[in-house]
């Protein structure tokens, strides 16, 4: 009898790319037996890819379930832009664009995972009150003082961003002697303090785009494996960034083929999470590198 092309099961190899993290999550331990893929909800009328945005209730319940049935494993909601040039909102007026989805997700989805993407701890509180299980802050901390406090405190897993100033200045001349190890003795120092405070739950993003040229960017890309010294689960969020757009010269509308040999390469060098809009092209990209990694 011939050999099936798609063997029923096999054992799973412990290695970089299978290592088998773990969060709590609303009091849940969920273990990552695979790369997980991270849904974008976007609840602001200036994202920077415009299909992504969903104010209205209809539009988020619509947006929400497609991405469900996609295959995502978290929904992570956004209700503030963070795209180069962006200024900062008021904290009352984040809470209130995302309350709408984080109502709707805890109604109507009460099983799904659910990350809120801020840098302000009192969005951070008031999104964990609401039935948030992790908090993404793309600023690392350095956007608000509280916010490491913030997350000691509500006890939830925390995705650690690397950025070089802020949203609004972060691309006018970022500059780096050396991005790489820059970034992994940012990784470290941030590291120990969330530890000390009892943090332990760190999701690592190198944060690809954010105060970065696209040198920077590829760089860290080609040293994405490096990052296993940490031991934490790291998300890539690459999805239709300008670093594929300036190199294959297109529009963001036109980036989900970059976007998706980008989630490749990332998933081969050992990302855990993908922060994606389009879920369906990135849950098949994990289920091929998944299947081809765990073979003998």
């Amino acid at each position: 009898m011939d050999t099936p092309i798609f063997p029923e099961k096999r054992a799973a190899k412990d290695t970089i790319f299978t290592r088998k993290h773990s969060l709590n999550l609303g009091g849940k331990l969920c273990l990552m037996e695979r790369p997980w893929v991270m849904g974008i909800l976007n609840t602001t009328p200036d994202s920077f890819f415009s299909q992504s945005r969903a104010m209205l209730e209809d539009d988020i319940r619509q947006a929400i379930r497609k991405m469900l049935e996609e295959g995502a494993d978290i929904i992570d909601v956004g209700a503030a832009s963070t795209r180069p040039g962006a200024k900062a909102i008021e904290p009352k007026e984040e809470i209130k664009r995302i309350q709408p989805a984080l109502k709707i997700l805890a109604r109507e989805f009460p099983d799904t995972k659910v990350s809120v993407d801020t840098y302000q701890s009192e969005v951070a509180r008031a999104a964990v009150d609401m039935g948030a299980h992790m908090i993404n802050d793309i600023s690392g901390g350095s956007l608000d003082d509280q916010m490491f406090l913030t997350v000691a405190e509500l006890k939830v897993p925390y995705v650690l961003m690397h950025l070089q100033g802020t949203p609004e200045n972060m691309q006018n001349d970022p500059r780096y002697k050396d991005v790489f190890r820059e970034v992994a003795y940012y990784f470290s120092e941030k590291i120990r303090n969330l530890l000390d405070l009892g943090v332990n739950d760190i999701i690592l993003d190198p944060g690809f785009g954010f105060g970065k040229t696209d040198v920077h960017n590829y760089t860290l890309m080609n040293h994405l494996y490096d990052l296993k010294v940490f031991d934490r689960p790291v998300l890539v969020g690459l999805s239709r960034k300008s670093m594929i757009n300036r190199i294959l010269d297109i529009s963001a509308n036109e980036a989900l083929n970059g976007t998706t040999v980008l989630n490749t390469i990332a998933l081969q060098k050992g990302a855990s999470i993908l922060r994606v809009h389009d879920v369906k092209e990135a849950v098949e990209a994990v289920k091929i590198v998944t299947f081809t990694q765990n073979l003998d």
